[in-house]
């Protein structure tokens, strides 16, 4: 008589969908990083200055643009905000500085806007109430 033994189970898991999910998902963030990283197309000038430290408490700067066209943007934790003229954007800036006291503010002037320009936006930043504000350039290394 023939006893026939009982198979046991398999405890393996099967991990070809994964993989399979994995790389689809791999190609969905290749494909869509490019878009996300969305900014105001500015030619900063060069210098060779230190670079500013990070901020103790993990905030992220308030990064305020002026382009070519004399019009302004800003953009806080990669979201970019604008065009706006100078009375939006003080609005914008101090409703941001409000809900974050104490943030950082950093100008990034394209290096072809007049130098009248910039110091507008400083003034209008400092009248927003902005505690600090740094000026965002190139490395001189760079192309």
């Amino acid at each position: 008589m023939y006893v026939r033994k009982k198979r046991r189970m398999v405890a393996e898991i099967n991990v070809v969908p994964y993989i399979d999910v994995m790389l689809v998902l791999l190609i969905i963030f290749m494909v869509t990083t490019p878009i996300i990283t969305q900014g105001v197309k500015v030619e900063l000038p060069k210098s060779d200055a230190e670079p500013i430290e990070q901020m103790k408490d993990g905030k992220t700067p308030l990064v305020a643009t002026v382009d070519e066209g004399g019009l302004y943007y800003f953009e806080k934790d990669g979201v970019n905000k604008g065009p706006f003229n100078a009375q939006e954007m003080q609005i914008e800036v101090a409703g941001t500085l409000q809900l974050e006291p104490g943030t950082q503010v950093i100008i990034k002037g394209d290096g072809r806007v007049n130098y009248a320009a910039i110091i507008q936006l400083l003034n209008l930043l400092k009248d927003a109430g902005a505690p600090s504000v740094g000026l965002m350039t190139d490395d001189v290394e760079q192309n």
